[in-house]
């Protein structure tokens, strides 16, 4: 049995050779090349098992030759690689019928689970989308690992009409997630309707959302269309769907289930003809225990989820975000500013409570208030001084929440980890961790409730004998207070 035979496409010859050993190393043969026509020839004349191909060459953009290989070979899968790693390119490559898109640079173990997936998934036919626009204000920025695992993800639901969840804190860019996969995909040409359900009162939900009847309530003149009739053959994007209150849960579930709805005060079925998309900060499975959200109604919207990854966790971004934002604000600032490299450091040291939204307005005052060009790192620290002595009680700069639970013991184990690397021997770090975590929690519990341990354990959700078992070989004194 012959080996298969991968086509690589590129006119960098550092790349044709490292992909070259690495998948002959994997077991594959390979033939390369740095023209989109002699990728072609061979394609024509029936050469190759799978095709990996870059974008930009010399002769031919590479995603042009997709859909004429789809056209003559259905079954052949094609890879793409870019340098250019947009959201652009990812829905391009993927709308157009490749199998994966990988961006550059690449992990080779990567490309070489990539190979062997394509190689065993069955061809599907593709049904092209009509080339989607470009729209660069509109479209996420950052060529991060972690952002181009949201590109991907976004460019392959553009293929679908799968109701999706977008997880992420305030300012991340869930609205902007949520508006690509509406505009790239097959909906565009539909309307895109957003509903903040944090922003309208528990009293006019299901009017909003449904729509009302003449006389349905007082102060209902007329017949008033609801954002599901609204968003009719587009996207509706309920925003914030973790402040939904219960009633309004339950008829939005009847609605997904039935696939129709009713206005309120009406009695005719009205089919929802909508993708939804739905998006929170808030943690939905916590929200399910505390009883504030149903559990049948997240699995309902939670067909694919989808993460944010805060600022924080991108920071090769942060460069590119502000050169963004600093030249969004060009026209009012009259001339470009630029931040030195003390400056750019000092906002990737920074931990963004806001995010992206915080980041863009810190770069919104620097050019309103700043007429310098250069911007330096004590314009930066002053700035984000400022901010948080702006900031709510309670709250971080740029309209973030205080320090989460998670985040103060990932700040404690960093720093206890780390003592191990001065000499101080680490051992049975599980079990002290969980110690220091249930001491105080138990502690705290017991003299909420005043000693009493039946309460104390309900509240934990632990056995009664399991408390006092805890309570004993943590030696936590226990008042009794009788509560």
């Amino acid at each position: 049995m012959s080996l298969p035979t991968i086509l690589v496409a590129d006119d960098d010859r550092s790349i044709r050779t490292v992909l070259s050993q690495a998948l002959g190393r994997g077991g594959y043969q390979v033939r390369t090349t740095a023209q989109a026509s002699t990728l072609w020839q061979w394609v024509e004349e029936g050469e190759g098992d799978l095709v990996i191909t870059d974008v930009v060459m010399p002769d031919e953009n590479g995603l042009d030759l997709i859909p004429r290989i789809r056209r003559i070979r259905p079954d052949l899968r094609v890879v793409v690689m870019s340098a250019q790693s947009t959201l652009m390119t990812a829905v391009k490559a993927t709308q157009r019928g490749a199998f994966e898109y990988l961006p550059k640079p690449f992990d080779l173990k990567e490309v070489l689970a990539v190979v062997a997936r394509a190689l065993a998934t069955p061809a599907t036919p593709v049904q092209p989308l009509a080339p989607p626009q470009p729209d660069e204000q509109m479209s996420l920025i950052g060529r991060s690992v972690v952002m181009q695992d949201i590109y991907r993800i976004i460019a392959r639901l553009t293929t679908s009409d799968l109701t999706v969840m977008i997880n992420g804190e305030s300012g991340t860019g869930k609205e902007l997630v949520a508006r690509a996969l509406h505009d790239y995909g097959r909906r565009r040409t539909g309307p895109f309707v957003a509903i903040n359900m944090a922003a309208i009162p528990r009293n006019l939900i299901e009017s909003e959302l449904f729509g009302h009847e003449r006389g349905a309530f007082t102060g209902a003149t007329s017949r008033v269309a609801g954002r599901f009739e609204q968003a009719a053959g587009g996207t509706l994007f309920l925003d914030e769907i973790g402040d939904m209150p219960p009633e309004a849960q339950t008829r939005l579930l009847r609605v997904l289930q039935d696939g129709e709805f009713t206005t309120v005060g009406g009695t005719t079925p009205i089919r929802a003809n909508v993708r939804i998309i739905a998006a929170t900060h808030r943690d939905l499975r916590q929200a399910i225990r505390a009883g504030t959200f149903r559990e049948d109604l997240y699995y309902r919207l939670n067909v694919v989820p989808m993460r944010l990854p805060p600022l924080r966790e991108r920071v090769e971004d942060i460069p590119l975000l502000a050169r963004h934002f600093l030249n969004e604000n060009v026209e009012g600032a009259g001339s470009v500013r630029v931040l030195d490299d003390e400056a750019m450091a000092q906002l990737q040291a920074y931990r963004w409570p806001g995010n992206v939204r915080e980041l863009e307005n810190l770069m919104r005052r620097i050019t309103a208030l700043h007429p310098q060009e250069s911007i330096g790192a004590d314009i930066i620290a002053a700035e984000l001084a400022e901010a948080s002595n702006t900031a709510a009680p309670g709250e971080s700069a740029g309209g973030g929440t205080a320090e989460t639970l998670a985040e103060a013991v990932e700040r404690h184990l960093r720093r206890f980890l780390a003592s191990g690397q001065d000499g101080m021997p680490l051992s049975d770090i599980y079990d002290k961790v969980i110690a220091e975590v249930e001491r105080p929690l138990i502690t705290m519990t017991l003299a909420a409730t005043r000693g009493n341990q039946i309460r104390a354990a309900a509240m934990l959700g632990l056995n009664r004998n399991t408390l006092r078992k805890k309570i004993r070989d943590l030696d936590i004194p226990v008042v009794r207070g009788g509560a």
